[in-house]
């Protein structure tokens, strides 16, 4: 048989860890929608004739880091 630890003077680091993960899941979550939401401005911008290379000199990017973000 296994000797368990007493961890009951770490509870509230423990505690401390799990809100910190919930709050990196949630953030995580919110980067997902955020990213869905900025690809699908860029996508009406260049629907409406505006170039990549426009956008890019607009948010102060490369074309590449534009191509990258409507990949996603």
């Amino acid at each position: 048989m296994t000797d368990r630890k007493d961890l009951s003077m770490h509870e509230p680091t423990f505690a401390r860890i799990k809100e910190v993960r919930a709050q990196a899941i949630h953030h995580t979550r919110l980067a997902r929608q955020f990213a869905v939401e900025r690809r699908d401005l860029m996508q009406e911008l260049i629907g409406q004739g505006v170039s990549q290379s426009d956008i890019a000199r607009e948010l102060g990017v490369s074309r590449q880091a534009i191509q990258k973000m409507l990949a996603c």
